[in-house]
Parts: C-alpha cells; sequence; structure tokens
C-alpha cells in the first residue's frame, strides 16, 4: 500500500505547501487575593514566571476595604497589566478562585455591580494578547500567591499599629494627597488607607481611570 509523501514545511521549489504556525512564547502567572473580614482589608498577590518557568516577578499591594471576589479580580488585572507593560503576548494564568475562572470563561454570568466594571476591564486586557487561557488550581497549588497576599495585609496591619493610634501619621493641614477610590451606593470608597482623623474636611476633584 503506497504510504503517504512528508508534507514539507517551509519555502521551496513550487512555494510554502504548509505554514508552519509560529510558537507564542507563554509566560505563567498564579494570582490570588483575600480579604480578611470579607468585606475588610485586602489584597493581591501575583507570581509571573517566564516560559522556562523562572519567577521575573512578584506582585502585591493592599487595595483597602474590599471583599475576596473584588481583590481576586484585582490580581488578574495586576497580571495582565504586567503582562501589556513587558510587551508579553502570551499569559497563561491559574487562580483558586473559581468564581473568576468561570466568570473569564463566560461560564458564569456576572451579576454582582461590583465585579461588572473590573470583569469586563480584566477582558479587555485579555483580548489585546495573542494568547490568553485561565484555569482554576486548588489553594495548595496556589501557596505563593496566597503567600504575598498575606504579606501585603501584615505589612498594612503593622504600618498601621506603629507605636500605637497616637503616634499614626497624618498629612498635614493643606496638604494635597493623591489616593484612588471606587464609586458605590453613593459614596466613594479609597482603595487605601488615609489615615484622617474623623470630621477632616477634603476637597476632591475627580479624575475617571481608564
Amino acid at each position: 500500500m503506497p504510504t503517504r509523501p512528508p508534507v514539507h514545511r517551509g519555502s521551496g521549489l513550487f512555494g510554502e505547501l504548509e505554514p508552519e504556525r509560529k510558537q507564542i512564547a507563554s509566560f505563567h502567572a498564579n494570582i490570588d487575593g483575600g480579604s480578611r473580614g470579607n468585606p475588610g482589608p485586602a489584597a493581591y498577590g501575583v507570581v509571573i514566571r517566564d516560559g522556562r518557568g523562572e519567577i521575573v516577578a512578584r506582585l502585591k499591594k493592599y487595595i483597602g476595604q474590599n471583599t475576596n471576589n473584588v481583590a481576586e479580580y484585582f490580581g488578574l488585572i495586576a497580571a495582565l497589566d504586567y503582562a501589556q507593560t513587558h510587551a508579553i503576548r502570551g499569559l497563561r494564568v491559574a487562580s483558586d478562585s473559581e468564581l473568576l475562572v468561570k466568570q473569564m470563561r463566560g461560564q458564569y454570568k456576572v451579576k454582582s455591580e461590583e465585579l461588572k466594571p473590573l470583569f469586563e476591564r480584566a477582558k479587555k486586557m485579555s483580548q489585546t494578547l495573542e494568547s490568553f487561557r485561565i484555569e482554576h488550581v486548588y489553594r495548595e497549588q496556589n501557596r505563593e500567591a496566597d503567600a504575598l497576599v498575606n504579606q501585603a495585609l501584615d505589612e498594612t496591619s503593622r504600618a498601621g499599629t506603629a507605636g500605637g493610634s497616637s503616634t499614626a501619621k497624618l498629612p498635614p493641614k493643606d496638604s494635597s494627597m493623591r489616593f484612588f477610590a471606587r464609586y458605590k451606593d453613593g459614596a466613594l470608597h479609597p482603595e487605601e488607607a488615609l489615615n484622617l482623623r474623623d470630621g477632616t474636611d477634603v476637597e476632591v476633584i475627580i479624575r475617571l481611570r481608564k
């Protein structure tokens, strides 16, 4: 029985018979988010590895009073932002949040009003990549990202209680400070602790973030 001749790739006398698909070097990101109180003090942690499995970045940040799910999305957005700013074309994300993973895959609808803008932002960012995949992993497989979440929360807690409340650093009168906030239920909710005394009068200038 005659055998099928091998398919040659590349250009030759009669041109390219079968184009060779280019492999996209994918980076891997483990993401996690947590809240102590849910809602309560919240933070995210991200560990990013290159195609060889070497860690190239560890990201962590306290994001103020938020829920676990909000913190998870902040972690995903941080990983996507890192990919965009470092010209990474392919990203594989691992998260132990089944809700986030299934929402990003389109298996769950996003019903929460506080998650919708975060979901839409993450979805839009993921679509700028040539290759994007997100998968669910068990918490045991996400320990490094989880550890970064706890580090960010512990560092913020120590900074807030160092020396007692009487020695907490407060901004001087008539000074200016910059912070990010989310508008919800008719009020602005800062993403970080402002260390302002109750009753402090402030002037707010609103600039919308993209």
